[in-house]
């Protein structure tokens, strides 16, 4: 089977639940003019992470990586009116763009970027006792996702829905002896996850224009 019926198919499911959206795009569009990294979810894999978000009912969402903004936006249009996501991106540069883009799509109200590593803004708002999120997305750097994934657990409750995506890696995590940072951080991560008492988890792979890759879902039990 040729790779290209993926995109394929992306293309098709995109033409058929997703309207054009003049802030996703532009978003979108802000990614190459800036030259910040093609690493953000796809538009299919959007609005897959928005009804994941929206069965959730959240109030408070938190996102550990930025980027753009484009994860942020659907993210953010799951929220009720009064809720609020926290998002956390290492570079300025990355946070100011996507600040612009979240403005333009008309969520700038609900969305606070917090600039800095994020294992370090995760450890200041445990020892603030902040309150617990309802939805976690976890989509940053990857040899660091067990540490994140602890983390989110101190700051969740029962019944959070804690997501990770990039999980398979086209099945680089299979490689025991990999010299892949990110493919052994990976690893590391599922099976902390598939470890953890506190969580009922899974993965699902996922292929697409991202290719063959796979998000982790946890349920904070």
């Amino acid at each position: 089977m040729s790779s290209s019926i993926f995109t394929d198919v992306d293309q098709y499911i995109h033409e058929l639940f997703i309207p054009e959206d003049e802030a996703l795009n532009k978003t979108m569009n802000s990614i190459s003019e800036t030259g910040i990294p093609s690493i953000s979810v796809s538009y299919t894999q959007g609005k897959m992470l928005f009804l994941l978000a929206k069965m959730s009912k959240p109030k408070r969402i938190l996102e550990i990586g930025t980027l753009a903004g484009f994860s942020t936006i659907w993210l953010a249009r799951a929220l009720p009116s009064d809720g609020v996501l926290v998002t956390l991106e290492l570079e300025q540069q990355h946070a100011d763009i996507a600040l612009k883009n979240i403005e333009n799509a008309g969520l700038s109200d609900k969305v606070q970027i917090l600039v800095g590593p994020a294992g370090e803004s995760l450890d200041q708002m445990i020892k603030g006792k902040t309150e617990p999120f309802d939805f976690i997305f976890i989509d940053a750097d990857k040899p660091p996702y067990a540490e994140y994934f602890k983390q989110s657990l101190k700051l969740s409750k029962p019944g959070t829905v804690i997501v990770a995506d990039n999980v398979v890696r086209e099945g680089r995590i299979l490689d025991k002896a990999t010299t892949d940072e990110d493919a052994a951080g990976i690893a590391r991560f599922n099976k902390l996850i598939s470890e953890t008492p506190e969580v009922d988890a899974s993965i699902l792979q996922t292929v697409g224009e991202k290719m063959h890759d796979g998000i982790a879902i946890a349920i904070v039990k």
